[in-house]
């Protein structure tokens, strides 16, 4: 055990040394991507952890954080969570896993982001005209996944992403790609996934429809003639991650894994996740993790979380997660997850 937490400490000092020197040097690249809800973290027990769930990824909120997770899932199972989000936002992920023999699992699921009709503002109706509009996003994915060796998995996902907001609409496809290794060197595993490698994302809709004047000031030509603003192009919040999870105790009754990620966006600072798992009898555990170290001025920070499994009606497996996490100013956020394997 000892040796085992020696190499763990080893590691996360290397992580953090590593991203330490790279963000010093980093320039603030936020709010610079379209479909910001895709960097919203999937899943009570992984949000526990910290988001320290790339090498982890042993059940289905896999599906975010690195698919070749999947593979190694060996029932039927179907994931359901639900968070009230910050500013009031509701944030819904619903997926299905599927092994299919040899040729490895298949899955589908879906992300919603939604939140309450707003009443429509104007420079001259600063009081709402009477009229409302709303604004959702929306995150429809296929994955596969597969063990190619008893030790390598591989997964990746294929996704439409929508945008909508009054009458404007964006749209695009992304791939995500994982892999996992387990070493064999004291339950080591090390994971890596990208996330939303894709096109870029463009609003268009009747609001970008104005009447143009050609030649304004001259007589004899049409000055309403129906022309389209022109709106700017978005990258997705592509996402690179790299981890490692070992567990430093195991026995028949218990054990403590912990983790940590490296993370990598192309719309913020380089940062790292830790967190650590304690599991007893396979029925209770409890969760503790830190987000978003080394990211200057990151609201985000620790978590908690616990998680009950049981077995009910004979083989069908029922898992409950719920995860505590402090947002700084924003307050904190609360979210139950429910998993069924069958």
């Amino acid at each position: 055990m000892i040796t085992k937490f020696k190499s763990s400490v080893i590691i996360l000092i290397l992580l953090t040394g590593i991203l330490q020197a790279q963000s010093g040097s980093s320039i603030t690249k936020t709010g610079m991507t379209a479909a910001p809800f895709l960097t919203i973290d999937v899943g009570s027990r992984s949000k526990a952890m910290g988001g320290a769930f790339v090498a982890v990824a042993n059940d289905l909120s896999s599906f975010y954080w690195n698919p070749a997770g999947l593979a190694n899932i060996d029932k039927t199972g179907i994931t359901f969570s639900h968070m009230k989000w910050i500013a009031e936002i509701n944030f819904d992920f619903a997926g299905v896993n599927i092994p299919v023999g040899n040729l490895g699992n298949i899955g589908a699921w879906i992300t919603t982001v939604s939140m309450p009709e707003m009443e429509v503002r104007t420079v001259y109706e600063q009081e709402g005209t009477g009229e409302f509009f709303s604004a959702s996003d929306l995150a429809l994915g296929l994955s596969y996944s597969r063990n190619i060796t008893e030790r390598f998995s591989i997964g990746m996902n294929f996704k439409y992403i929508q945008e909508k907001i009054y009458k404007m609409t964006a749209n695009t496809t992304a791939i995500d790609f994982g892999t996992l290794f387990r070493t064999g060197f004291n339950d080591m595993v090390i994971g890596m996934s990208i996330s939303n490698f894709g096109g870029y994302m463009q609003m268009l809709g009747i609001d970008t429809q104005v009447d143009y004047d050609i030649t304004p000031g001259e007589g004899g030509n049409n000055d309403r003639i129906l022309a389209n603003l022109r709106t700017e192009n978005f990258q997705l919040p592509l996402t690179f991650r790299v981890g490692l999870a070992m567990d430093i105790f195991k026995s028949e009754l218990n054990y403590v894994t912990i983790a940590a990620d490296a993370v990598v966006p192309n719309d913020n600072a380089q940062y790292v996740n830790i967190g650590t798992e304690y599991n007893l009898w396979n029925l209770i555990s409890l969760r503790a993790g830190y987000k978003s170290l080394l990211m200057p001025n990151s609201e985000e920070g620790l978590t908690l979380g616990a998680g009950i499994n049981q077995s009910i009606f004979g083989g069908v497996k029922l898992t409950v997660d719920y995860v505590y996490g402090d947002f700084g100013l924003l307050n904190n956020i609360q979210e139950l997850s429910l998993n069924i394997y069958f």
